[in-house]
């Protein structure tokens, strides 16, 4: 046995030890921590519940963490409850403080247990730590013949949807996988990491980047120019070209809401576009390459 287990053990067994307090012992040591803050009142308090973390911790052993790192999170809540309490309820303190314990520790589970985080909520967490058991209770109801929904009927005690059940399922049924770690080695030339299966074709943040000051840019530019057409021309110009070819309008429509010939809206076109690349070409003179 190691030197640190050794201290672990002799930890446990002082706080298995330690007596308990009588209500009236309690309420005056409370009492003292919140009126004086006399830190040998709160060391007693706490001592005397560092059973209850060791017992409350346990429970959640199955888990693959460590106890003592359970216990350690276990008495940081303890030590909130203490912070917290109002000697002047009707209330022990052990009951106060296994709320404060239990969410601890479910909160070190949650962000240790996985390198993937889970939901945070708290019909989240419901549903992580309660999966396992209802999955059995229903399951068993099943086997004795029972037509039942499985994930609904897990849903609707825990209220979440059902996609969130078989989700957490999905989650709590599968071990974390380094995307390194390799997948095949079919062709001999070395083992294919996960990596590789997930390349992307989307464009990265500096090509969107790019591409966003350089929509700006032109849209600036096309601005300008169309500044230098008339309303006709302007009205001609949108509706033609810088619409999605399906819905471009045609020049009989035009033609009909300008009150002119389709002809005549053909030649407005011409002028239009000539002037406004001459415009284009003046603001930025690299639009002639163009």
């Amino acid at each position: 046995m190691s030197p640190l287990s050794g201290v672990r053990r002799q930890f446990v067994r002082a706080a298995m030890e330690a007596p308990y307090l009588s209500r009236e012992e309690e309420h005056q040591l409370a009492l003292a921590w919140r009126d004086k803050r006399d830190r040998a009142a709160l060391d007693r308090i706490t001592h005397a519940h560092m059973r209850l973390v060791i017992a409350l911790a346990a429970k959640f052993r199955n888990y693959g963490l460590s106890m003592a790192d359970l216990i350690q999170e276990g008495h940081v809540g303890l030590m909130e409850a203490a912070a917290r309490f109002e000697p002047d309820r009707e209330v022990r303190f052990s009951t106060y403080a296994s709320w404060w314990i239990r969410a601890a520790i479910q909160d070190h589970v949650l962000k240790n247990w996985s390198i993937v985080r889970g939901g945070t909520s708290s019909a989240q967490k419901a549903l992580f730590f309660n999966l396992r058991r209802l999955r059995a209770q229903i399951g068993q109801r099943i086997s004795q013949g029972e037509m039942l929904d499985l994930h609904g009927e897990i849903a609707a005690a825990v209220g979440v949807s059902r996609q969130d059940v078989v989700a957490m399922e999905a989650r709590i049924g599968g071990a974390d996988v380094s995307l390194d770690a390799p997948v095949s080695d079919a062709d001999g030339s070395g083992a294919t990491g996960r990596m590789d299966f997930l390349v992307s074709d989307a464009p990265g943040p500096d090509e969107t980047v790019s591409e966003a000051l350089d929509s700006e840019r032109r849209s600036a530019w096309l601005a300008q120019a169309l500044a230098e057409l008339s309303t006709r021309e302007i009205q001609v110009v949108k509706a033609r070209r810088l619409v999605e070819d399906e819905d471009s309008a045609t020049l009989e429509s035009l033609g009909t809401a300008l009150g002119v010939s389709k002809e005549r809206v053909r030649q407005i076109e011409k002028r239009a576009l000539e002037k406004l690349k001459a415009a284009l070409v003046r603001i930025h003179p690299g639009m002639a390459r163009g």
